[in-house]
């Protein structure tokens, strides 16, 4: 090991605990939303199982752990759902949620919401960013 390797700051991925924190992140994540009657409509006709890799896929990039992301982007997957700002935070509420109930410290889940707020233009419809 060198000493670049030794004094490298682990990334927000390995602080956590990796893939298996992710995909227990991701699960407890969809349990909440799909529990959530103002979002469920939104996987109605969703391949949950497929949504749930695609999200552990993503949610690894921004956390600083392996790039193996090959789905659609962001705007291109989620214009058409005409997706509310008010829906897109309570999204991140039951994100922050869930990351906090399974102990990811404090700075981390404040760089996850540094990351919703820039992509949440990407998210959210044209004709419903200033509403709920």
């Amino acid at each position: 090991m060198t000493v670049t390797e030794e004094t490298a700051p682990a990334s927000h991925y390995d602080r956590i605990g990796g893939a298996s924190s992710i995909k227990a992140a991701v699960e407890l994540f969809y349990d909440k939303v799909l529990a959530d009657p103002e979002l469920a409509g939104y996987f109605a006709d969703v391949d949950m199982a497929g949504q749930r890799r695609h999200l552990a896929l993503m949610l690894t990039v921004v956390l600083g752990g392996p790039n193996e992301y090959t789905g659609r982007g962001l705007a291109e997957a989620h214009q058409p759902l005409n997706i509310t700002a008010g829906h897109y935070a309570k999204v991140g509420e039951h994100l922050t949620v869930t990351l906090t109930e399974l102990g990811v410290p404090a700075d981390i889940i404040a760089d996850v919401q540094t990351v919703l707020g820039q992509v949440q233009g990407q998210v959210v419809s044209a004709g419903n960013r200033s509403g709920a």
